[in-house]
């Protein structure tokens, strides 16, 4: 066990959206074929060494089928404990739409900076990452949690006690691990963006 609680980050695996570039909030999309194989390659990874199914965390998904299917097929489904504050952005008017369809209508435009009309502000998603970061801090025990790419980038970005636009430097690729822990005392990013598990698939 760590001097300090880490966060384990995963991001559910491709759906048909995700693929394709459209923001997915709310719309309850299942993963594909190809997300749920490499979930399953993710799941015998997080089960061996050296973390050995983490078996100190504790785990929470979203309750989103893409995420919550995630966490199911890497082996943590009976131990995961659905959590709304893990949700995706909600995109409001946006959801659905590329970020080409929607700088069409609106030139400039950037989640991280605009929020989403119709959905979420900048300043509630700000709220809700603080809640998990909040969680994870004032426990003894590293977390392992399921979510979605924007959320877990918000996450990452008030981790480290940045401005949620920090978030927009912080690339997530489906399926991927990430870890936020501790370095000389202050916060800091262990692991990010990891496909390893994905190499020769």
């Amino acid at each position: 066990m760590s001097p300090a609680p880490r966060l384990f980050l995963v991001r559910h695996g491709q759906t048909d959206w995700s693929r394709t570039g459209r923001h997915t909030g709310r719309t309850d999309v299942p993963l594909t074929e190809e997300g749920r194989r490499t979930a399953r390659l993710l799941g015998a990874r997080l089960h061996g060494t050296p973390w050995n199914a983490l078996p100190d965390a504790e785990v929470r998904t979203s309750p989103l089928a893409r995420a919550a299917e995630t966490c199911e097929l890497t082996g943590f489904g009976d131990r995961a404990k659905e959590w709304d504050t893990l949700m995706e952005w909600d995109y409001g008017a946006h959801e659905g739409l590329t970020p080409e369809q929607i700088r069409a209508v609106r030139p400039g435009w950037l989640v991280w900076r605009d929020g989403a009309p119709q959905g979420e502000s900048v300043a509630q998603m700000t709220a809700r990452a603080d809640e998990v970061v909040e969680w994870v801090r004032g426990a003894d025990r590293d977390a392992l949690v399921f979510a979605h790419g924007h959320f877990l980038r918000a996450l990452g970005a008030r981790w480290l006690g940045h401005d949620l636009s920090f978030g927009a430097a912080l690339r997530l690729d489906p399926v991927s691990l990430s870890v936020l822990g501790w370095a000389y005392g202050a916060p800091a990013i262990e692991r990010w963006n990891d496909t390893g598990h994905l190499d020769g698939s």
